[in-house]
């Protein structure tokens, strides 16, 4: 028998790691706090302006405006509730020759290429800056592992050798 979801069942997403770094805890709280200090007041009085235009029904502006709003709203709640779970990291491991959060690795692969990867928090993946999150497949086989150790990923076909491991405060 077919479940009674139609299209627009979505599985429950994977459980994120309540891991971050302290600078990423201050860029989520940055957020927040721009989010309803700035950006909300503004969307607001544009709501406000947009209303007292007359028939709403018609009114992108007005339509627009309290989509904003909602969207805005959503990305607060989100931003609260994930401040109050997430665990900050701001101390170094005691033993910095393996690979735990917060690590900067570089990597060699089977076609002889360096990459350097940083470990954190599900909340700061950039790729760009090689930040990878905890959750990944990569940063899980990863942990626990120092310089020389072959790190193989069975489902990608790739295998890194890990050259360096370094930690910033």
């Amino acid at each position: 028998m077919k479940p009674r979801y139609g299209g627009r069942y979505r599985p429950p997403a994977p459980k994120r790691s309540p891991l971050i770094t302290a600078a990423g805890a201050q860029m989520l709280r940055q957020e927040l706090d721009y989010l309803w200090r700035e950006k909300r007041p503004q969307v607001t009085q544009s709501v406000k302006e947009a209303a007292a235009l007359g028939d709403r029904s018609e009114n992108a502006e007005y339509i627009y405006g309290k989509k904003q709003l909602r969207e805005i709203d959503s990305r607060v709640r989100f931003l609260q509730q994930r401040l109050e779970n997430i665990k900050v990291v701001d101390s170094l491991p005691s033993e910095q020759s393996r690979i735990y959060f917060a690590a900067w690795v570089k990597l060699l692969d089977e076609q002889e290429q360096e990459r350097t990867l940083r470990i954190v928090g599900p909340d700061e993946i950039n790729p760009a800056l090689g930040y990878i999150s905890i959750d990944s497949p990569l940063a899980k086989a990863l942990v626990g592992k120092q310089q020389d150790d072959m790190v193989i990923l069975q489902d990608l076909a790739k295998s890194y050798t890990v050259l360096a491991i370094w930690y910033q405060q």
